[in-house]
């Protein structure tokens, strides 16, 4: 008998017992949490599982072990009926800025590893749970516990070194654990290498963070597990039953019931970690009435040891299964276990750690995927499979018929996978696995395989043979006429070719093939077998003596991959002796809202309580990238319950119907034409957010196409399709005599592909009207809120000051919330006016990858001359930018790219032109460099071309082009104070170049399948505004009656530590403490017309903007300080006061000296520069494409840092990000025009594991600027390209690979170089097998925009 009454949720939070009469059963853990119980620590960033900044800690009694198992788990995911009878932690729960932070939050805000901040608690909670599972681990378990975690700003680097010193490896809290013998670099008073980075007495010297003030962990501090959890099991006894509006959640406690169950809602769908149902409900709206939990039915749950192999029952997790298959891995003889050893290390890339710990055996296998990286193992290993219905049972074998389609398979809709058998081998059985990924950590396979071969006894001779493969084909198959054509052929040289004749047959792939990159998988299927050749033979040759041993220079290709423990250091000034403690300039200092990051009590814009009478917002988008709009249906939609209105643009006068960034170019919402999908068309109203979503989704609109379609950078050319007024040139030199000196001209072309901001916090806006004059205040996640304020009054009809926008911080910004916040802003405050009620909005992660813009795909012809010696005589560019629907800040973004195009180098002779494409794609727009990093790619790849045709030394190349001190620029500026060649050589020489350039010369004279590369590259950013009238800012500063001191300015903090760099300027001009110092918010009512924090120039501008305030502070405190010279700060303003002085002063700044006109040619662009170097030391795995980068060493001119710990921070961060640009970021269009990387699952960003395994940054020392505040640098976009490094690294490595094949000269290489980039650039006998079908013989699944 199946019940029917609803249950009780029953539940602990934080030690706080839970019980919900009426749970809603479609609702997440992660939304009970923010919604219900108003715990907002815990972050939505993804929806997926795929960015970790949801993490809670779960933890459950196990009663067969008597023992409390604790495991991270994505709160996105996890369904809040699944947690009844558990215990949840959130990062609430653990500490508080009030009464004491956790040691595990301590940590990270102190070592400087919390920016932006809202990844943080998620990253505090997977650390947290390591901890409470073992309290002193190694730093290869803390990155295990990190892989499910992503972190957009710090470059990861802070975040290992904090959490080091509860390691092993670093002494457990008293050490920075930077030697790797365990000993202590301060021992005896003396310095690694003459320094020490993070610890001990140091700090006043180098050190970032003291590690010896940190908390000690003590286990015995923690939460106790509520005894009531653990003394009945009541709880884990209850047949369950949430009934829903939509959905019913029934949890079994028997076989029999789960199979009653089964056999009445046939459909039903089975859950255990939701990870693949989750996403399924969230982003492909799928609707599933019933769902089952099979947790509580002993026979899915169950692990039998049996002589035939290890039996897991479905729903155990992977976690689990690693667990078990790594205890029969260490008691059972090698080769029985080989199996086992290949599953877990597939596990260690499987997902993230939270996915792991909660996803099933049984659901990886019952999903289908494809690229499922588990079925491979399981169809080559044969593992039998046991399936059972209400009326029968059967036992199958998993092998290519048991996959019937695309996610379907032999099972009937009334069974379940009760178990699966996962054999032992013999001795003369071996097994591997392989798979190769975007990403290595956390990410889905591009393809995979299980391999499998068992030979006649004490023989080399092919017994059976089985080749599973994922990524191929709609299902995972099996190389059958492979399999069968190597049984009785002898394990040599000759049947790698003889496989690889049958695997293009077995394996075809067709060139439009969902996925694509078509040559790059079907040459790994050649690779993975031919690594696995290697693998068995290795094997066969230590058992059987006639068995040939491989070339030693083939054995690196076989190693499993092990990274080692993170090394670096961190180099900075030196604060003087005598400066005041009050004075926190050029100190370490923490950022100001770390501590609040770390324990989740900062808040971002979705974290304010909900106001009474609120309405969320959901736009409506278009589908189609370029149609008249017909019409628009919401009728369907605002028939829903909880739907209150539609609002498109008939509810906003045509006049007023529009927005941009420089021309008004844009419709708030598309009235006649969409030019791009993404593009709003309409917005829904309603009481909550997932109402309001669904029913967006109900709104119909008909389209009638229009052509041309214009989506890639080509299509514009082929059309002519540019923003024509503003095509920009910039000439120096003559450039025909110029060419005709040289000795050789090079021609070429490049594409650079674009970004992801992936701020982790989305764009996300609050509007409240205030029912009289028009008056609207919103809160907003935003650069410049100046601009949300002057659009939104336009939009609005009313004066700006009647417009008041607030930012309280950004999680990330980078550039993608200077602009593009207004396409959420803007209707959410139009909602709120005609509704008279509170409106909010937070983009999902696929709405705002989906419309919000990226950075600036480029492509760049090129034409170079050169003499015979390596000089550069001149060099002609046409750029072209992808600039999307509408023109936004694309042409500035151009500018920038033109100025930087000469990177490092003094060019006698230019031209570069560039053109602004007009496509049907959403508008792209400002990231972290602004052009800056593309134009300069662009002249090293003509480096790179020339150091090849020329045989000349790359790195000669450069120092005979390198400006020096005095030389000007291709638009004339002079260079004053050019530290451009002290940062090369003190990068050179940091980095032992010349050393390790021949170690790497060495390495790859020795291995035929890995290569390494190294590379030297410079950088030089301008800082300023290139628009004149953006470089000002403003800043009020108010002293209080008690001495406080409150600062509004200007500028947005996003991470980058503005607000804190801006006390510590207060600090030194006020002459007092920084706990005296407060700032609140930017705020347009507290300081006017604000420039958006951009172009790195945010202390620059906003510092001089305080530090005149300040100033004028303290001149009219002097008379009350002269007279009263040892009286305190609050004599002094007290006295100042009754003496009715005014303490509260708008401070102001501009630029002075700077400014360009293109038409003239003539100015000063920029108020100075920034220089930097980077050497890179790479590693490529010449079969796979895959890569890491061994080393990284930095030197940074920042001049004297106002916060060294903050500029290391952005210049790592920075680098991390602009790595991701050059290697792994790939956004992916259809030729239709819809992005088809939307969420973390398909666009890969750099996580804990890609960071350099030896990452040293050093400020450039005695470097003072005298054109900034306290003569400081801009940091936050000049660091980003030294990511180049790794770039040409790759490319070097890739060099060796093809002289190989003979193979020598200019080649081209786009970026990102990503593994399919690396892989097909290294020729060899397996590529050669796959050359590219012409581009118009097929449609492409994705295309180069």
């Amino acid at each position: 008998m199946i019940p029917k009454k609803t249950s009780s949720l029953i539940f602990y939070v934080n030690g706080q017992k839970i019980v919900d009469e009426n749970v809603n059963p479609e609702w997440t853990l992660l939304t009970y949490l923010r919604n219900k119980l108003r715990l907002t620590g815990s972050k939505l960033g993804c929806g997926e599982g795929g960015c970790g900044a949801c993490t809670v800690m779960l933890s459950r009694f196990d009663r067969d072990t008597k023992k409390i198992v604790n495991f991270a788990v994505n709160a996105c995911l996890t369904p809040i009926c699944s947690v009844h009878g558990s215990a949840v932690i959130t990062v609430e729960g653990i500490g508080n800025v009030a009464n004491g932070l956790h040691p595990v939050q301590e940590r990270i805000a102190k070592s400087h590893g919390s920016q932006c901040g809202f990844c943080t608690p998620g990253i505090v909670m997977s650390m947290y749970t390591l901890m409470r599972n073992n309290s002193l681990p190694s730093m290869h378990e803390v990155e295990v516990a990190f892989q499910g975690n992503l972190c957009r700003c710090t470059g990861y680097r802070p975040i290992l070194e904090g959490y080091k010193t509860l390691t092993k490896e670093g002494a457990a809290g008293g050490c920075c654990g930077k030697l790797q013998n365990g000993g202590c670099c301060m021992q005896n008073g003396t310095k690694e290498n003459g320094t020490c980075t993070n610890g001990g007495d140091a700090e006043e010297e180098y050190g970032l963070f003291n590690p010896n003030t940190f908390k000690k962990y003590d286990p015995s501090t923690e939460f106790i597990f509520p005894p009531e959890l653990q003394l009945t099991s009541d709880y884990d006894d209850q047949y369950l039953v949430f009934n829903g509006e939509r959905v019913t959640w029934y949890r079994p406690t028997s076989l029999g019931q789960l199979l009653e169950l089964k056999a009445k809602y046939p459909y039903a769908k089975i859950v255990v970690g939701n990870t693949e149902i989750g996403v399924e409900v969230k982003f492909k709206n799928c609707l599933y009435p019933v769902i089952i939990q099979p947790t509580r039915v002993p026979e899915l749950v169950d692990v039998k040891l049996e002589s035939k192999g290890v039996r897991f029952g479905s729903a155990v997790t992977l976690s689990d299964m690693e667990t078990v298959l790594r205890e029969q891995i260490a008691t059972q003889p090698e080769y029985k276990t080989r199996v086992f050893s290949a599953i877990v290390e597939m596990l260690r890339w499987f997902a993230g750690k939270q996915i792991r710990n909660v996803a099933a055996i049984g659901g990886n296998i019952m999903t289908g995927s494809p690229i499922s990286d588990l079925n491979p193992l399981f169809m080559a290993a044969g593992c039998e499979l046991e399936l059972k219905s209400k009326d029968d049972h059967r036992v199958v074998t998993m092998d290519d018929t048991f996959f019937t389609g695309y996610r379907k398979n032999i099972c009937k809709s009334e069974e379940i996978l009760q178990s699966i058998l996962i054999p032992y081998l013999k001795e003369d059985e071996y097994f591997w696995g392989f798979k190769q990924a975007k990403r290595r950590d956390d990410d889905i396979a591009i393809v995979n395989a299980g391999m499998f071969v068992r030979f006649e006894v004490e023989t080399n001779t092919i017994q059976k043979i089985s080749l599973a493969f994922g990524g191929m084909a709609p299902t995972t198959v099996m190389a059958r006429t492979t399999q069968s054509s190597l049984v009785k052929r002898q394990w040599n040289q000759h049947i790698v070719q003889e496989a690889a004749k049958t695997l293009i047959e077995d394996l075809p792939l067709d060139p439009s093939a969902p996925g694509g990159m078509i040559e790059f998988r079907r040459s790994l299927t050649l690779s993975f077998f031919f690594k696995f050749y290697m693998i068995v033979q290795e094997k066969l040759n230590q058992r059987l003596s006639y068995v040939k041993p491989l070339p030693s220079n083939f054995k690196s290709a076989i190693q499993v991959y092990h990274r080692g423990v993170p090394k670096s250091s961190q180099i900075s000034q030196i604060v003087p002796s005598g400066q005041p403690d009050h004075d926190l300039v050029g100190k370490p200092i923490p950022h100001m809202s770390g501590m609040k990051q770390a324990t989740g009590e900062a808040i971002y814009v979705d974290d304010m309580p909900k106001f009474e009478n609120e309405l969320y917002l959901a736009l409506v988008f278009s589908s189609r990238a370029h149609a008249k709009l017909i019409s628009v249906d919401a009728t369907e939609a605002l028939q829903q319950e909880g739907v209150v209105d539609f609002i498109s643009a008939k509810d906003i006068p045509k006049e007023r119907n529009k927005m941009g960034a420089i021309i008004h170019d844009e419709e708030i919402f598309a009235s006649k034409t969409v030019t791009c999908i993404g593009q709003p068309i309409g917005a829904i109203l309603a009481h909550d957010q997932a109402t309001a979503q669904r029913a967006s989704k109900m709104v119909k609109a008909e389209y009638q196409d229009i052509k041309p379609l214009i989506i890639t950078i080509q299509d514009a050319i082929k059309h002519n399709s540019f923003y024509q007024d503003w095509i920009r040139n910039i000439k120096n030199g003559n450039i025909e005599k110029g060419f005709s000196e040289s000795d050789h001209i090079l021609e070429g072309d490049m594409h650079l592909g674009g970004q992801e901001h992936f701020y982790l916090e989305t764009q996300a806006t609050i509007a409240l009207p205030k029912l009289e004059d028009g008056e609207t205040e919103i809160f907003c996640s935003t650069q410049n809120p100046t601009e949300i304020q002057l659009l939104t009054a336009e939009a609005l009809g009313v004066p700006a000051n009647r417009i008041v926008v607030r930012t309280k911080r950004m999680g990330g910004g980078f550039g993608g919330k200077e602009t593009r916040s207004m396409m959420l802003a803007i209707p959410v405050a139009l909602a709120a006016n005609k509704l008279k009620r509170p409106v909010r909005c937070m983009f999902d992660r696929d709405e705002d990858m989906g419309c919000s813009g990226t950075r600036h795909p480029f492509f760049c012809r090129f034409k170079v001359g050169v003499k015979n010696d390596g000089r550069v005589m001149a060099l002609k560019m046409t750029l072209y930018n992808n600039g999307g629907n509408s023109l936004d800040l694309s042409c500035s973004v151009m500018e920038r790219a033109l100025f930087s195009a000469d990177n490092a180098y003094n060019i006698p002779n230019v031209d570069f032109t560039g053109y602004v494409c007009k496509t049907n794609l959403p508008s792209n727009t400002a990231f972290r460099g602004f052009g800056g990093p593309q134009g300069m790619m662009f002249t090293e790849n003509v480096f790179d071309q020339i150091a090849d045709k020329l045989n000349i030394d790359p790195i000669q190349l450069r120092e005979i082009n390198m400006y020096k001190e005095g030389d000007e620029t291709h638009y004339n500026q002079p260079l004053e104070y050019c530290t451009i060649p002290r940062c090369w050589s003190e990068c050179k020489a940091n980095s032992e170049f010349a050393k390790r350039r021949q170690e790497v010369d060495a390495f790859n004279a020795e291995n035929r399948w890995k290569k390494r590369g190294i590379s030297l590259i410079p950088t030089k950013f301008g800082i300023a505004f290139t628009a004149l009238f953006l470089n000002q800012a403003g800043a009020l500063v108010m002293v209080y009656r008690d001495g406080s001191v409150l600062i509004s300015h200007g500028g947005t903090e996003m991470g980058q530590g503005l607000h804190t760099k801006m006390i510590q300027v207060a600090s030194r001009a006020m002459r007092i403490s920084s706990d005296k110092i407060h700032i609140m918010e930017t705020s347009t009512d507290k300081v006017p017309n604000t420039s958006p924090t951009a172009a790195s120039a945010g202390s620059d501008l906003n510092g001089m903007a305080v530090l005149n305030a300040c100033n004028q502070i303290m001149e009219r405190l002097e008379p009350y300080i002269t007279a009263k010279p040892k009286g305190r700060w609050e004599d002094w303003v007290t006295a100042a006061y009754f003496d009715r002085v005014g303490l509260s002063v708008a401070g102001f700044y501009k630029t002075p000296g700077i400014g360009f006109d293109f038409k003239a040619k003539l100015g000063k662009p920029f108020n100075y520069f920034c220089f930097g170097a980077a050497c890179a030391e790479v590693e490529i795995d010449c079969l796979t494409g895959d890569h890491e980068v061994r080393r990284c060493d930095i030197v940074m001119d920042v001049g004297e840092s106002i916060n060294p710990a903050i500029d290391i921070g952005q210049i790592e961060g920075g680098y991390m990000q602009g790595y991701g640009l050059y290697t792994l970021e790939e956004l992916r269009y259809s030729p239709q025009g819809h992005l088809l990387t939307k969420g973390p699952g398909m666009y890969k960003l750099p996580g804990f594991g890609d960071i350099p395994e030896e990452f040293n940054v050093s400020l450039l020392r005695g470097a003072p600027n005298a054109k900034a505040v306290f003569s400081s640098k801009a940091v936050g976009e000049p660091p980003l390209f030294l990511a180049a490094a790794a770039f040409y690294g790759i490319k070097d490595a890739i060099k060796s690979a093809r002289k190989e094949q003979s193979i020598t000269g200019p080649f081209r290489l786009d970026s990102p170089a990503t593994a399919e980039r690396i892989r097909m650039a290294c020729i060899d006998q397996f590529t050669e097998k796959f050359p590219t079908p012409a581009s118009n013989t097929f449609k492409p699944w994705s295309v180069t925009v």
